[in-house]
């Protein structure tokens, strides 16, 4: 007696076995598209938003306000100006400012290891001067210098831009093609499009990168011409008005005391006197050789040259 079966495949299962025999005998069936995974989107921001960041904003204490302002400006890795910490932290700009103030009072040089400066339009916290040996030998990175050709040509173009090549050329006197290559690399300077004149020469002008560079708030920071000018006459009244150095100069302590002229001439006399008792002591030491010479000679006389003894009487041998 034959064992009893259990109920056939349902209808979809037969569906999905024909399904699998038709791809194993069609090799173009092979290669399926992948199903499409639907993500869900990110919820938008409601509108509201931006006004309960300003309410919590509101009712942050000062205390809060600056560290918050503090973290941000840690994370950011370009400096920060006022309308992107408010966009952020939702702030008034006067309180934000207010924040910069302070940290700006608490990290300063000579104080804290970190600075906090005012470049390219934002807000920065950068290593101080007084630790940047040690940050640079703890990155292990050599510190960047510009050649004097570079700074002639970043001056040029910072005064003057937008500038073209040739303009630059015209200044210097010496081909700068080179050079401004260089800068365009390290993103120093930029083109800013094309004159219009015949040739259509490149325009050149500075970046955001120059201002980070050199520190500068903004092009209206670089120092003008007038102030050179003034600069180079107030340091020329300084030298005029400067007195004559004097021939000896001022010493402290045991040098300034010898650098005297009468502890000089008594220290002169002094020396004469010394040179003088020392004469005497060797006038002294030689009388004193003589007369021990002499009592030596008495007490213990040499025999004559032919070994005899002395004759008596004191006589003169024969």
């Amino acid at each position: 007696m034959s064992e009893s079966q259990g109920p056939g495949p349902t209808p979809e299962e037969l569906q999905a076995l024909q399904q699998a025999e038709e791809v194993k005998a069609d090799p173009s069936l092979d290669e399926v598209e992948p199903a499409a995974i639907d993500v869900p989107e990110a919820p938008a921001e409601r509108e509201d938003s931006a006004e309960k960041l300003a309410a919590q904003a509101r009712k942050m204490s000062p205390e809060r306000a600056r560290t918050v302002v503090e973290g941000l400006l840690f994370l950011a890795e370009q400096p920060l100006g006022v309308d992107e910490i408010r966009r952020v932290s939702g702030l008034e700009p006067t309180r934000i400012r207010r924040a910069l103030d302070e940290l700006a009072g608490h990290f300063r040089e000579g104080v804290s290891g970190i600075v906090l400066h005012e470049v390219a339009g934002g807000w920065q916290l950068r290593t101080s001067p007084d630790v940047v040996d040690f940050a640079r030998r703890f990155l292990r990175v050599k510190p960047q210098r510009l050649t004097r050709a570079a700074l002639e040509t970043l001056a040029i173009v910072a005064y003057r831009q937008p500038v073209t090549r040739p303009e630059v050329e015209e200044i210097r006197g010496v081909d700068s093609g080179a050079v401004m290559k260089a800068l365009l690399e390290r993103r120093l300077l930029r083109i800013l499009g094309k004159k219009e004149e015949p040739g259509r020469p490149m325009l050149y002008g500075t970046t955001r990168e120059f201002l980070e560079f050199f520190a500068l708030k903004d092009l209206a920071s670089l120092p003008t011409l007038r102030e050179f000018h003034e600069l180079s006459e107030e340091h020329r009244a300084v030298v005029e008005k400067e007195p004559p150095a004097p021939e000896v100069p001022r010493q402290e302590g045991i040098v300034a005391e010898l650098v005297d002229p009468n502890l000089r001439a008594a220290l002169e006399s002094g020396r004469e006197e010394g040179d003088a008792a020392l004469e005497q002591l060797e006038r002294a030491i030689d009388s004193a050789d003589e007369r021990s010479r002499a009592v030596r000679g008495v007490l213990d006389p040499e025999p004559p040259p032919g070994g005899g003894e002395p004759p008596a009487g004191g006589g003169t041998p024969p």
